[in-house]
């Protein structure tokens, strides 16, 4: 009897380093969904035939992860379309960059509701199948710039490091019922956000890199695909950081 591939669910699926993760995670032989704001429909489904293209049979679901309402419905969907979620990454995020002395309120609750809210909305749907099952897998995409904070965005670097926050303490809940919660905080990524840089701004950006480039998303998705692994199950509570150097500590 074929044992059914564990259910993986990746938030902000379809973003550069979202697509590099469901990649990896159905490579390795996972059933994965990518979830993607409500409003993204057509680029989701758009996304969805291309992973096809190269090979990559990948679902995708919307919801709003700054929703609890919305997060309950996704997972409740997954679970009778698939099973109950085995996997998750907590990718979704947005920038609203701004001086603090020019950032409005707006601005602040956007990213903290998108980039730190979402991990518990989401999360928190999921626990109790994860306790109930005795196995769980939690990744956390945090940033370089919640470990060392970055100028104008005090509402980013807030939410990042509030995201290795709930791992420390959901890792202590988790480790005796078999669910390892973990933090990757990746440095600069080479994406279409990034790509689309000046390439002055790039060069300057890359300067401050002691590996002297920006890293792949594929591998923030080899630390993802490492932490999430069975045979991994002794490792929760860290944060992973894949920076080339650039914060040490």
């Amino acid at each position: 009897m074929t044992t059914p591939a564990r259910v993986a669910l990746v938030t902000g699926g379809s973003g550069g380093i979202g697509t590099a993760i469901c990649q990896r995670l159905a490579k390795d032989g996972m059933k994965v969904v990518a979830n993607h704001h409500p409003s993204e429909q057509e680029a989701a489904a758009a996304w969805k035939r291309e992973q096809a293209d190269v090979g990559f049979e990948i679902d995708t679901i919307a919801a709003d992860v700054s929703s609890f309402e919305d997060c309950a419905q996704m997972v409740a969907t997954l679970k009778q379309s698939y099973g109950p979620v085995a996997v998750l990454v907590n990718c979704a995020g947005i920038t609203r960059d701004k001086t603090f002395k020019k950032m409005e309120e707006a601005q602040w609750r956007a990213v903290i509701d998108v980039n730190l809210t979402s991990a518990f909305n989401v999360t928190r749907n999921v626990w109790e199948d994860m306790l109930g099952a005795g196995f769980g897998r939690i990744v956390n995409i945090s940033s370089v710039n919640g470990q060392r904070g970055q100028f104008g965005q005090a509402n980013y670097a807030a939410a990042k490091a509030g995201m290795h926050g709930i791992t420390m303490s959901l890792a202590q809940e988790g480790a005796a019922k078999g669910i390892t919660v973990n933090t990757v905080s990746p440095g600069y990524v080479e994406t279409a956000m990034t790509k689309a840089m000046r390439d002055d701004v790039r060069d300057a950006i890359v300067a401050t890199v002691p590996m002297r480039r920006m890293a792949q998303p594929e591998e923030i998705a080899s630390a993802v695909a490492f932490l999430v692994a069975d045979e991994n199950g002794y490792i929760t509570g860290i944060n992973l950081a894949v920076n080339g150097g650039l914060f040490i500590h």
